[in-house]
């Protein structure tokens, strides 16, 4: 564990911009401390070969911001937001199974359990239903089993993974591309408060850095790091899903991959993954009984009871699948008028057999 002051170091040092993981790594091991680290010149790391002439001139001209961070992590603190070092006890040990791992965590909420399988659910972000769907659903009965979910609070199939798992009454977790103070996206901001209750979210950003696009391959590597096994659910050729599978494979972590037409663009990356030696994911079992958890407490996949739905729910029910079909569609296959089909779809989507998808398009639910 770090001392106080030392860690109001390690702030300052997170905030010089230019530096990364493995560099911040190296000046670490050279130094010994970032205090120490603090009261080198910029000019002197430059001459040493450890930092080019652009980052030593940042280095120095951030050294007038210490008091600043000083105030600031304290103000985190109060915000209930911890600074968490490589060298503390508590740091995530399956990160520093990797080369470029973060020297500073910030944290809000909890990280994840050490004795507790970890999972990865990711994919695309502007999914099908059908990979939302199956996000949410796998990731929902991996936490039941007591699974802890890993993924990047984007939207489609991150959200997906997060939510399942939150309505499962699971623990997840969300890896920022962003400071842990930007919600991004915005519209998952209810998502991302309630993960810091039921779980937490962390970022080697500073807190309010802002979203940027280099940001987010560079965390994914802490997505793959905190997994034992990685779920791509969707995903196109080329695509940061597959960057991250990458990353994961490069790190010894299991690949699964859900299937999909070969036809559909989204199911592209996944379909190749499998071609190529990655696990098909085919239900939530697969990815237990890589984990070997013991059977009573692996939960079989069930489909939809139909025995209770009506005669006009059973015809309506019947027509649909998981990829959404309109309401015109519906009403030729089912045979029934526009009003009792309306009706009959409104009940099923009542019962949880059914999701509208977009307006007037349903799909079953699974």
């Amino acid at each position: 564990m770090i001392s106080c002051k030392e860690r109001q170091y390690l702030c300052w040092f997170l905030s010089v911009p230019g530096i990364g993981a493995v560099t911040g790594m190296r000046l670490f091991k050279q130094f010994k401390s970032f205090e120490e680290i603090y009261n080198i010149e910029g000019k002197n790391l430059e001459n040493a070969g450890l930092l080019r002439a652009k980052e030593a001139a940042a280095f120095d001209a951030e050294k007038r911001q210490l008091d600043r961070r000083k105030r600031e992590l304290e103000e985190l603190e109060k915000e209930g937001i911890r600074l968490i070092a490589f060298l503390d006890g508590n740091y995530p040990k399956r990160l520093l199974k990797i080369h470029d791992y973060p020297v500073g965590l910030f944290v809000r909420g909890e990280l994840p359990d050490e004795e507790r399988p970890a999972a990865a659910v990711i994919g695309a972000r502007n999914c099908t239903n059908y990979g939302k769907q199956e996000a949410e659903y796998m990731a929902a009965e991996l936490a039941k089993a007591g699974v802890q979910i890993i993924s990047g609070l984007a939207y489609g199939i991150d959200g997906a993974g997060h939510r399942g798992a939150l309505k499962a009454g699971g623990k997840t977790f969300g890896v920022l591309g962003c400071g842990i103070k930007i919600c991004y996206p915005r519209e998952n901001y209810g998502l991302y408060e309630r993960m810091c209750r039921q779980g937490g979210v962390l970022s080697e950003w500073m807190p309010w850095e802002q979203p940027q696009q280099k940001n987010f391959p560079i965390r994914n590597r802490i997505i793959s790091g905190l997994s034992d096994v990685i779920l791509v659910m969707e995903a196109r050729q080329k695509s940061g899903s597959l960057i991250t599978a990458g990353i994961g494979l490069e790190q010894g972590k299991e690949i699964f991959a859900l299937p999909g037409r070969i036809s559909d663009p989204l199911s592209e990356g996944c379909n190749r993954l499998i071609q190529e030696g990655a696990g098909v994911l085919l239900s939530p079992e697969d990815v237990l009984e890589y984990f070997t958890l013991r059977a009573g407490k692996i939960l079989r996949v069930h489909e939809k009871n139909e025995n209770g739905l009506a005669k006009k729910e059973k015809m309506v029910y019947s027509c649909l699948d998981l990829q959404p079909k309109g309401l015109e569609e519906i009403v030729i296959l089912s045979g029934l008028s526009v009003s009792e089909c309306i009706g009959t779809l409104l009940e099923l989507e009542l019962g949880g057999y059914v999701v509208q998808t977009s307006h007037q398009y349903y799909g079953k639910r699974l």
